[in-house]
């Protein structure tokens, strides 16, 4: 056991009186030490069942011979942080957790893990972890929360956002903006729509590190006690067959997760997930080949805020599984990759049908024939930008218009509730990138009001930063190089003319290269936004949206 060193021998003697004093027997000793990593608190509604969670995998991790030790993650709500300086800490907590779990397990040598996250960073921070790590690993979330209910329809927290630009607009009172505040977010769990936290649970199942259920099966559902019973009680099995996160998280499972993700219409964040957790296993994960899966998947999926269905109707309709099995039935799924289950992706899906086809589409029937994300390059964003292309609505997947530049995500606000803003622009906004930011916040603000306003078939927002889950229209994010380190994107003015063609890949400023080579010999860096703390460690060390904004010790 990995432990030992911890537990053998008589020069662990001062360890073992350690143990003694935190009340565990010489019988919890002799087993394996299994460290569950809870990311409970009381500030993020996606974290408060997760005591809950835990209580139930310590269970399964006991009942199957282990010894359970929880220990924490630190977890940001990012609804809450959203719109002020809260949301430069939202992205940048990945890599803390990441490293914090890693500090935490090879301290105290575990022999095994159960993560237990459920929102945005948190999840992939801990994917990144037990990729590094490489002990035996299951992941169990918390689950999504049940959809509100606001005048006769399903409601989530991108439809609040969007009721705030409705309220500035005229378009609703302030008892409309009441009740939908006090409707919307009924329960605990992950905002209920196809989000970034919800998407990231869901490609968990995709990579084999979950169980079937763990990125659909309601919060607030008693399954979800028994889904986390199992986990612990998998582990344990895990354990005993030497499964690592590595043999799961394979070159191929990364790209059976960036299919699903097509599939389901995941959120554009994924596109700064997935690389990072494939930097983790030596991988080189180009996002240009995004299109390449994209082309070939079809989009089965329109969950909020794509469409009106929920992620408990996905659960309902089979769930993740049940997607990968219609893909699979046409050959887009390594179908021999292992999983936390010991099976391989094939056996676990065999038996899993839609259940729904209005929210699981059939293949003879898709939302479009292609995946739910498109990376656009051009002049503008020659290393690449993400867009939501599910969430798209068909008159502005071509799109040409004046430049409204703005260097931070507040002026642009105050444009677009100010009413500055008029069909046809394109909203710029950049030095929002991860050093420019830094932490490369989400624009779920900008792009919730320009909805709300009724301006999200005539208006497209381009920015260095990302954007929420919630996010939806033309909204493309990531654009790389970013502002702060002189890409294009520092070189638009107010009034140039942009085009978008998402079809056709493309991102374009519409201004000659030679008065481009004159605006970029007259650039000068910008002083950093921020000098002191963890942000400054941060903008030092982040790598561009196209790399997911990875930490790298720069090069002398």
């Amino acid at each position: 056991m990995k432990s030992d060193a911890v537990k053998k021998g008589s020069a662990q003697a001062p360890h073992r009186s350690l143990f003694n004093a935190l009340g565990l027997t010489a019988e919890e000793m002799e087993r394996p030490l299994v460290g569950i990593v809870s990311s409970y608190n009381e500030i993020v509604p996606g974290h408060m069942n997760l005591d809950k969670i835990v209580n139930a995998v310590r269970q399964g991790v006991a009942m199957a011979g282990g010894t359970p030790i929880v220990f924490p993650a630190i977890a940001v709500c990012d609804g809450i942080a959203m719109g002020h300086i809260g949301m430069k800490y939202s992205l940048v907590t990945r890599d803390l957790i990441a490293d914090s779990t890693e500090a935490m397990v090879i301290a105290h040598q575990f022999d095994a893990l159960v993560m237990v996250p459920n929102c945005d960073k948190n999840v992939p921070g801990l994917l990144m972890a037990a990729a590094r790590i490489n002990v035996p690993t299951v992941f169990v979330s918390g689950g999504p929360m049940l959809a509100g209910h606001v005048n006769g329809h399903k409601t989530s927290l991108s439809s609040m956002f969007e009721a705030v630009g409705a309220y500035a607009a005229g378009k609703i009172d302030e008892a409309g903006l009441t009740e939908c505040e006090n409707k919307t977010c009924p329960t605990c769990g992950s905002c209920s729509g196809m989000y970034t936290a919800n998407s990231m649970n869901c490609l968990t199942e995709a990579l084999g590190m979950g169980l079937k259920g763990n990125g659909t099966i309601p919060a607030v559902y008693s399954e979800r006690i028994r889904l986390a019973k199992h986990a612990g009680m998998q582990v344990m099995e895990m354990y005993r067959r030497n499964i690592r996160p590595r043999d799961i998280m394979t070159r191929e499972a990364i790209l059976n997760a960036l299919t699903v993700d097509m599939a389901l219409g995941c959120s554009t964040n994924s596109m700064l997930h997935l690389p990072a957790i494939a930097h983790e296993i030596g991988m080189d994960f180009d996002i240009s080949f995004a299109n390449e899966i994209s082309a070939k998947t079809p989009n089965l999926c329109h969950l909020a805020p794509a469409g009106p269905t929920y992620m408990e109707d996905l659960n309902e309709a089979g769930g993740v599984y049940a997607v990968m099995n219609e893909l699979a039935s046409i050959g887009l799924l390594h179908t021999e990759c292992m999983t936390v289950t010991g099976k391989t992706v094939g056996e676990n899906i065999k038996d899993c049908v839609n259940l729904n086809p209005e929210v699981i589409r059939p293949l003879d029937n898709p939302y479009s024939a292609t995946g739910g994300l498109a990376v656009l390059k051009g002049n503008l964003a020659p290393d690449g930008s993400v867009v939501k292309r599910s969430a798209v609505v068909e008159e502005m997947m071509v799109h040409e218009g004046p430049a409204r530049v703005f260097d931070c995500e507040e002026d642009a606000i105050d444009a677009i509730k100010g009413g500055r803003i008029v069909p046809g622009d394109v909203v710029v906004i950049r030095y929002e990138g991860p050093k420019g930011g830094p932490g490369m916040r989400e624009m779920l603000n900008p792009t919730s009001a320009i909805a709300g306003m009724g301006l999200g078939s005539s208006v497209a927002l381009i920015t260095d930063g990302r954007f929420s889950g919630a996010s939806r229209g033309a909204s493309i994010g990531h654009v790389s190089p970013e502002a702060a380190v002189g890409g294009p994107i520092a070189l638009v003015q107010e009034g140039d003319r942009i085009r978008v063609d998402i079809p056709n890949y493309s991102l374009e400023l519409l201004v000659d290269e030679e008065e481009l080579a004159r605006r970029r010999a007259a650039w000068q860096p910008r002083e950093p936004k921020v000098t002191t703390g963890y942000l400054a460690r941060y903008a030092a060390m982040v790598t561009s949206g196209n790399r997911g904004a990875i930490l790298e010790i720069p090069r002398k």
